[in-house]
């Protein structure tokens, strides 16, 4: 490891352009997509601001560690899914409620009623064909001015990337799972 100096000087020069709402997409195949998007909503919801959480892949009773901590913080937060593809017996079914639950966050934001949109694996949906991707920008391009939207999942499609004001990449370095240690409650859940 080198050891470094802590800056001095503010290494950058403050921006100088208005403040707007954002559109942020947490995407790759690394964890914390979803950790980090939940992040940003307690920091929203920390300072007053109204926000709704939605998970395209969750279904409307999860009870994940996620759910019971925003629950405690008064954070709503809606599954829309009914899990994963390959545990759905009826992926017409699974695209169906993709569709209706689409319908319910576009509607909330374009309402302008809250500060910040969470679409928490609204990139599967999307690549599966079972959201109109021309839709899902057109919303993003039209949302009123102070609404951020946060989206998440793998393999963000590229149109979505160009429109966003900010992109991070997880990239998986080294990961539990390849070393045969199974998902345990608190950390994947």
């Amino acid at each position: 490891m080198e050891i470094r100096q802590p800056p001095t000087a503010t290494p950058y020069e403050q921006p100088s352009g208005p403040r707007r709402g954002l559109v942020i997409v947490n995407t790759g195949n690394g964890k914390g997509k979803s950790t980090a998007a939940f992040g940003l909503a307690m920091r929203a919801h920390g300072r007053g601001k109204a926000v709704k959480i939605y998970q395209f892949m969750k279904v409307p009773s999860a009870r994940f560690g996620e759910h019971r901590s925003l629950e405690v913080l008064g954070l709503p937060i809606e599954g829309l899914g009914d899990g994963f593809s390959w545990k759905s017996k009826d992926l017409e079914h699974s695209a169906q409620l993709a569709r209706d639950g689409w319908q319910r966050a576009r509607a909330d934001i374009l309402g302008g009623q809250f500060f910040m949109v969470v679409l928490d694996e609204i990139t599967y949906p999307l690549i599966y064909g079972w959201l109109p991707l021309q839709e899902v920008l057109a919303t993003l391009q039209a949302r009123p001015p102070h609404v951020h939207v946060v989206l998440t999942g793998r393999d963000c499609p590229a149109e979505i990337v160009a429109v966003a004001d900010t992109v991070t990449e997880m990239r998986a370095v080294k990961h539990a799972f390849d070393a045969g240690i199974p998902a345990q409650r608190g950390i994947e859940d």
